[in-house]
């Protein structure tokens, strides 16, 4: 059982606002055939969609393990996590980015976190990673960094 899993789903607004190739293709499509407009409309918002939720990744921490979205790390080569809320997750995805840096973030969801990479022959400075629970997140990773940190006392 992992000490930490999460999956970034889309917001449902996403989901809404995607509503609109309905109405964008029958517009466009109308002259040439309505029916045509329709099915348009319906095939391409049911294939953003199927994408937007096929393709969200997962965040989980296990055995030693962080992994977001298809990339792994070992823990052994991570530093302290750090969450970041509202202004602070801005200048983090932003002004604060650096170029070099592993992203998986998400601009459905706001809080990040980032874990500082401690392996010298690894150019990366970090991990953002975006996450609805930061602080959960971090403690996974800080705790599990910790010898024995994966063990929990029953």
């Amino acid at each position: 059982m992992p000490d930490y899993r999460e999956k970034l789903w889309p917001t449902p607004w996403i989901y809404i606002a995607t509503l609109l190739l309905v109405p964008a293709s029958i517009l466009v499509l109308a002259p040439v055939s309505m029916p045509a407009g329709i099915a348009t409309g319906v095939i391409l918002y049911l294939a953003v969609a199927g994408s937007l939720t096929l393709t969200s990744p997962v965040i989980e921490v296990q055995d030693g393990m962080l992994r977001a979205g298809r990339a792994e790390i070992s823990l052994a080569h991570t530093g302290e996590a750090v969450p970041a809320f509202e202004a602070d997750a801005r200048v983090e995805r932003g002004t604060g980015l650096d170029a070099r840096a592993f992203l998986v973030i998400r601009g459905w969801v706001q809080p990040v976190v980032r874990v500082p990479i401690t392996d010298p022959a690894d150019p990366t400075p970090y991990w953002l990673i975006s996450s609805r629970r930061p602080k959960e997140l971090a403690a996974a990773i800080n705790g599990s960094r910790r010898p024995g940190g994966a063990e929990r006392d029953v």
